[in-house]
């Protein structure tokens, strides 16, 4: 009976351990599946980077930040598994892989510290500090207590890697504020030299189109080679993050080559093989970017002289330590502790504690640099068997003369536009000047956005404003009242609205003054937003906002169902009556219920009441110019009505160029890129519409200028 009980106890403790194991195959699933995505996330920064040319590789799709971390912590799951037997040799890569996957990961978030702030580089290294912390620890735990038993050598030299890639990324991070602050002074002086030159160029009368060309191109320039992506992704720190990636993908590939069987004995079944192909995948395709940087960092300083410069200058730029001698000069905010040993102790402790901080940066940078001079002698011979390569192809492929000097007339040129662009390049004190190679691809990659968006421009837009006439012919006192200077799109909003409910009117005529109109609100937007500095005009766009949205995808104003009225409407005149009757209970409804409080101005009162307020006026001042007409119809009056919606527009567009002027000076440093870059779409789309109003000399009018007739 004894060992019957015994038995079944037995029995029992099993069924509950494979019933406690169960789901363990499910976390290994789903520990692969979050490897992939972090993976395939960093293929597509390694792809974006190839199709955009720019061997530096920004981040885009997998930076430093919450979500990445969480990923992380998530995809360090087995390495950190402190319970669970793993004898089999997948097992044991597994967890090798795990932490060659963290290194590689840490390579490749470098440049992604130029795209924060330094509260967030704050917090973002200290929760990468603390993942990695606890990654170190427990991997030491299962090397000492003989969890992990095989690939030992391996593990330890990965763990100095992720230690070292620690430091280099914190101590990094410290020089992105300064070298914003500095290439912020930089982009002031230029900016400030650009506004001179506009006026000397305002005074020759040089073409606007070619003038914005001009300065798209040099802040393109200053945007690319300043920003703070590419600053940290050239910087020393980098190319050393990139020789610890390389050697960490290398170190890894070489234990799996050592692997002897596919075996695999723990809980996770077969997920430990899922999730080591996955992280290798991930390891391989991760390296792409960091040594690149490495390699093209170190194939700016190959030459004999740069080779030489760079031996000669491994020292410590002001830039590196600016920040933590910022701190040490900083005085504590001690005021709550009184006694005055205790203050001393303090300030004594944060000085040793800031020296050895500094003295740790100083090691990092020289021997992120030292690690970079080596690398030249390796990478020089390379590239000297490359260019060989190269000639002997050259040779072998006879080449006429003819042929070759109209290969090298585009490089002539190009050395040409360099040599224009050259003083738009920023670099940091202490910089290798930039390959030309780098410039001609930049300066390329803004001639394919600008010839992209021409290929889009609006042609409804361009085919409304050729019926403009430039007049003013709308000078009417109370339009003026009701709408700002720097508020265009109410009026076309509500022009548009009329036109749509006029009777007899063709569908297919209505629809296309609908997208035309459609395209036109876009630069009026930003437009609007450009000169509205102060915000004053925030409710009277959104309530444009409000109308066009029921206008365009709907046919109805403030729930009145345009297309309904155009139906039943036998004149235009009922029409616009009934629009402004119904504005008009609107509006004096609101005025019923402030009860006679304090005059608001008209921008400050409740969208809707804004919108039924320029219906009312609008509409009413057509019907008074329209009356005692006789020849006066429908399709005249929608006529006139796009005129006058050709001419707001026109008007409005004439400020296109300063707008899009703002566009490239706004922004902080880490936007400036995308900033930069939506202008130069904008002038690419609207190029031909600037043409036209530039030969046609429209005066920038604002709406009180408009006249009804």
């Amino acid at each position: 009976m004894d060992l019957l009980a015994e038995y079944k106890e037995c029995h029992k403790i099993i069924v509950e351990e494979e019933k406690f194991n169960a789901p363990m195959l499910w976390i290994g699933v789903y520990v692969a599946v979050v490897s992939l995505v972090g993976s395939l996330a960093i293929a597509a920064d390694a792809l974006q980077g190839f199709y955009h040319r720019k061997l530096w590789f920004p981040c885009k799709f997998f930076n430093l930040n919450a979500a990445s971390l969480t990923l992380l912590a998530v995809a360090m799951k087995l390495p950190q598994d402190l319970n669970s037997p793993m004898p089999g040799h997948v097992d044991q890569l597994v967890k090798l892989s795990s932490t060659a996957f963290l290194c590689t990961v840490m390579g490749n978030f470098m440049p992604s510290l130029g795209t924060m702030d330094e509260e967030e580089l704050g917090t973002n290294i200290t929760a990468l500090g603390i993942l990695v912390t606890t990654m170190l620890v427990n991997v030491c735990i299962q090397l000492y207590t003989g969890v992990i038993s095989g690939f030992v050598l391996e593990h330890v030299v990965i763990m100095v890697f992720m230690l070292v890639l620690l430091v280099l990324l914190s101590f990094s991070a410290l020089m992105v504020p300064i070298s914003a602050r500095m290439l912020e002074l930089k982009f002031s002086e230029m900016r400030r030299k650009t506004v001179l030159s506009q006026e000397s160029e305002e005074e020759s009368g040089k073409d606007v189109v070619e003038k914005l060309k001009d300065d798209v191109k040099k802040y393109w320039v200053t945007a690319e080679t300043g920003s703070l992506q590419f600053v940290m992704a050239r910087s020393a720190t980098s190319s050393a993050s990139g020789a610890i990636c390389f050697l960490t993908a290398f170190i890894l590939v070489e234990a799996e080559i050592r692997m002897h069987s596919l075996d695999s004995f723990s809980d996770y079944k077969w997920s430990t093989f899922v999730i080591l192909v996955i992280q290798t995948f991930g390891v391989v395709v991760g390296t792409i970017a960091p040594a690149f940087r490495w390699f093209m960092t170190t194939s700016f300083k190959c030459s004999k002289e740069r080779r030489k410069m760079y031996r000669d200058d491994v020292g410590v730029e002001k830039y590196w330590i600016q920040r933590l001698v910022e701190w040490k000069e900083s005085p504590l905010a001690s005021r709550r502790i009184r006694d005055r040993k205790c203050r001393k102790f303090m300030h004594d402790m944060k000085f040793a504690v800031l020296n050895l901080f500094i003295g740790v940066q100083i090691a990092i940078v020289v021997g992120s640099k030292t690690v970079g001079f080596v690398s030249i002698f390796f990478i020089s011979q390379i590239l000297t068997c490359w260019n060989y390569c190269k000639l002997a192809m050259k040779k072998l492929a006879f080449e006429p003369p003819n042929a070759l000097g109209n290969h090298t007339r585009p490089e002539e040129s190009e050395t040409k536009m360099k040599m224009d662009l050259s003083h738009c390049v920023f670099q940091l004190e202490g910089e290798e000047e930039l390959p030309q190679k780098i410039l001609q691809n930049t300066c390329r990659s803004i001639d394919r956005l600008f010839h992209k968006a021409k290929r889009q421009h609006p042609k409804g837009l361009v085919e409304l404003l050729e019926k403009s006439t430039n007049s003013k012919k709308v000078s009417n006192s109370e339009w003026g009242e009701q709408v700002s200077p720097k508020c265009w799109s109410l009026p076309v909003v509500t022009l548009t609205s009329i036109a749509v409910a006029l009777p007899n009117i063709e569908n297919d005529i209505v629809d296309r003054l609908l997208c035309s109109v459609s395209q036109g609100l876009v630069y009026i937007k930003l437009i609007e937003e450009s000169l509205d500095t102060n915000g004053d005009l925030v409710h009277v766009r959104h309530a444009s906002d409000v109308v066009w949205l029921g206008v365009e995808l709907y046919h109805r104003w403030l729930d009145n169902d345009l297309h309904k009225m155009a139906l039943e409407g036998q004149t235009y005149e009922q029409n616009l009556r009934k629009l402004a009757n119904v504005a008009k209970k609107g509006v004096m409804e609101f005025h019923r219920n402030t009860n006679g409080g304090p005059e608001q101005s008209v921008a400050n009162w409740p969208i809707k009441v804004i919108a039924a307020n320029s219906m009312h006026r609008i509409s009413q001042s057509i019907l008074v110019d329209s009356q005692g007409s006789i020849e006066q119809t429908s399709k005249k009056l929608f006529e006139q009505l796009s005129v006058m919606i050709a001419d707001i527009l026109s008007s409005c567009l004439t400020n296109l160029p300063c707008a899009i002027s703002m566009k490239l000076f706004s922004g902080p440093i880490q936007k400036r890129e995308e900033s930069v870059k939506f202008a130069a779409r904008l002038l690419g789309e609207t190029e031909e519409i600037l043409k036209i109003l530039q030969q046609e000399k429209i005066s920038g009018l604002n709406p009180a200028e408009v006249e009804i007739f």
